[in-house]
C-alpha cells in the first residue's frame, strides 16, 4: 500500500473513539495492513455470516437440508432488522430463505431460529473447525439475560478476513460451496459503509453489516481490478463518525486498487 495512503488510514483510526479495528488484505499482491486486527470486537450482526458459512458447510457434508422448512413462532419473533417479524401469523421457512433473509436483511428472528434449531454448542464447535479462534457465539440475539450474564458475541477482524479469502479462492469446502455464499453476501442490502462511496452498481461487493448502539462493523470482498478484502469494527465509538470513516477509507482503497 502506498505510504502516505497506510499513514493516513491508521491515522484515522487512531482518532477514533473507543475500540476500533481494521484490516486490509489486496488478494493480488498479498499487501496488508492492519490495526489491531487480531482483538476481539462486539460482533452485532457479523456473527451472522460465520453462522451462515457452517449452515453452508452442513449442507454440503449432509448434516442439514436447505429445503427443510421450520415454524417461525410468535414469541420468536425479534425486532427489525428484518422481515420475519412483520408476517403475520406462524409462517412455515425453510432454511435456504432464513440463511438469505439473515444475510440480506440481516434479520434478527431468522437467525435466532437458525442457532435454535442447529444448537450454540454446535457452532461453537463448528467455529472452532473452520479456524476461528476467537470468534465466539456466546448467545441469541436480543437475549438480555445472557447479555447480563457478561456472554456477548465477538469477532475478530483478521478471522472474518481469512473466511473472505477462502471464498474469494474457492477453498471453502468446495468452488460451489464457496460461491453460493458469496452470491449470497452480494444480496447484502444495508449498503451505506464499505459501499457508501463505491457502491454505484457496478461494483460487486461481498459483504456483512453489523451495528447497535454505539456499534458499527462491516467486513467485505471488493472486486476491485485487483480484488481486496476490509473489514471493520468498533464499539463504544460515535458511530456517526467511524461510518465516514468506513467509507471514506474504502474509497480510497478501492481507487488504489482499481487504477
Amino acid at each position: 500500500m502506498d505510504q502516505l495512503l497506510e499513514e493516513k488510514i491508521l491515522g484515522l483510526l487512531k482518532k477514533q473513539t473507543g475500540h476500533a479495528g481494521f484490516y486490509y488484505k489486496n488478494l493480488v499482491t498479498g499487501d496488508t495492513l492492519g490495526y489491531h486486527e487480531n482483538e476481539q470486537f462486539l460482533a452485532a450482526s457479523v456473527i451472522k455470516f460465520p453462522i451462515f458459512m457452517c449452515i453452508s458447510k452442513w449442507a454440503h457434508e449432509g448434516k442439514a437440508s436447505m429445503e427443510e422448512k421450520l415454524t417461525v413462532r410468535e414469541e420468536e419473533k425479534m425486532p427489525i432488522c428484518g422481515a420475519l417479524t412483520l408476517f403475520t401469523g406462524e409462517p412455515e421457512v425453510d432454511i435456504r430463505t432464513l440463511c438469505n433473509l439473515m444475510i440480506s436483511l440481516s434479520d434478527n428472528t431468522a437467525t435466532n431460529i437458525l442457532i435454535n434449531r442447529f444448537g450454540m454448542k454446535a457452532f461453537q464447535e463448528e467455529f472452532k473447525n473452520i479456524g476461528l479462534k476467537n470468534t465466539r457465539l456466546e448467545r441469541l440475539l436480543f437475549d438480555a439475560e445472557a447479555g447480563a450474564k457478561g456472554l456477548e458475541n465477538k469477532i475478530v477482524p483478521q478471522e472474518m478476513a481469512v473466511l473472505l479469502e477462502e471464498l474469494y479462492r474457492g477453498e471453502f469446502v468446495s468452488s460451489e460451496v464457496s460461491q453460493n455464499i458469496i452470491n449470497t453476501l452480494m444480496l447484502q442490502q444495508i449498503n451505506h459503509k464499505i459501499c457508501g462511496i463505491i457502491g454505484d452498481g457496478t461494483v460487486p461487493v461481498a459483504h456483512k453489516t453489523g451495528e447497535d448502539d454505539n456499534l458499527s462493523n462491516d467486513v467485505g470482498l471488493v472486486y476491485a481490478k485487483q480484488p481486496f478484502i476490509v473489514c471493520f469494527a468498533a464499539h463504544d465509538t460515535n458511530v456517526a463518525d467511524f461510518e465516514d470513516l468506513i467509507r471514506h477509507v474504502s474509497a480510497d482503497i478501492f481507487q488504489l486498487c482499481n487504477a
